[in-house]
């Protein structure tokens, strides 16, 4: 079908952002999902400097790459979550220890990522959302109904005022399906977007990693939520459970081959991208295909070659006619 392949360069900000896009163009990608962290992207600068966003055009321009999403996990994560010091790795150095003042800062944040967005002409803006009852995901000690309607409630109180700004824009965010997030299932989801009235600023980044160990299919996930469907991360992930294993990780780093899952490189895994295909192909879906690129076992140029070449194989165009067509007389 066509559809561009970009990467996200969320893994690559140990990299300069002209020396990823250097590399990214060699391999033979179509463009960047841009993140907002290392060099990559300063949204501070991108919604207030002009001159600061033609310069981040011009090294996509010189490598012969385009931008159809930026992403702000991190400042996205500081909204919604109840802090703990691990939030202090993704706010300014200035605010660690300062719950309020992260909070503060992550809002403006992303209210600035829509307008960078605008600027750089990006429509979409991945991320995610933060929560402050994923600590309640397993009901001991007791978590009530009431609990759970408050963190929901909590998370559109904090969003609408950014859902506005996006809106102000033309521009779209598009959460990230994920553990840790308000969001993480089907459930959650539809809960999610009916508290929102399904408001048209706020949809969904679909990333099938995160859905296939917890016991989801994939592209019924996509059939379930097509229209809301925004941006699409290609990533892979494997299941790896032998009675040894627990499917919560065990406390154990990404990467240890005692896990009970971990993410894949594209093709390495259990998700079954035909069907993802063929979901996007009925839903008519055009955006960009974006590698999210996360494998402790590989090396991450020669993985993010073969992932390309795995999409770019694998994203196959829909019927044009009925096969039996020809045998009528």
């Amino acid at each position: 079908m066509g559809r561009k392949v970009t990467l996200f360069t969320g893994q690559w900000a140990d990299m300069k952002f002209e020396n990823l896009a250097q590399t990214v163009s060699e391999i033979g990608y179509d463009g960047l999902e841009i993140a907002c962290w290392g060099d990559h992207l300063d949204v501070q600068k991108a919604a207030e400097e002009s001159s600061y966003v033609e310069k981040k055009l011009e090294i996509l321009n010189k490598y012969n790459l385009g931008v159809w999403a930026i992403g702000n996990h991190l400042a996205g994560q500081c909204v919604g979550d109840r802090y703990d010091p691990r939030l202090d790795n993704f706010a300014p150095e200035k605010y660690a220890g300062k719950p309020d003042e992260i909070r503060k800062w992550a809002v403006e944040e992303m209210q600035l990522t829509a307008v960078a967005a605008k600027n750089l002409g990006v429509d979409t803006v991945t991320g995610f959302t933060g929560s402050p009852i994923w600590k309640f995901f397993y009901s001991f000690p007791q978590t009530t109904q009431e609990m759970v309607e408050e963190g929901f409630e909590r998370i559109v109180e904090l969003w609408n005022p950014i859902l506005d700004v996006f809106k102000e824009n033309g521009v779209k965010f598009a959460l990230e399906v994920h553990p840790t997030e308000i969001a993480f299932d089907f459930y959650t989801t539809e809960k999610l977007l009916d508290k929102f009235d399904w408001r048209p600023e706020f949809g969904i980044n679909f990333d099938p990693s995160h859905l296939i160990w917890q016991g989801l299919t994939p592209h019924l996930f996509l059939r379930d939520f097509s229209e809301r469907i925004y941006h699409v991360h290609m990533k892979d992930a494997a299941v790896t459970l032998n009675g040894r294993e627990g499917i919560l990780g065990s406390h154990l780093p990404f990467g240890d081959r005692r896990r009970g899952w971990d993410f894949r490189s594209l093709g390495h895994g259990d998700i079954d991208f035909d069907e993802i295909i063929r979901e996007l192909n009925k839903m008519n879906y055009t955006g960009p295909l974006s590698v999210e690129w996360e494998d402790s076992g590989m090396d991450r140029i020669y993985g993010a070659r073969e992932a390309l070449n795995f999409v770019r194989e694998i994203d196959f165009k829909p019927s044009e006619l009925a096969f039996d067509n020809s045998m009528e007389k």
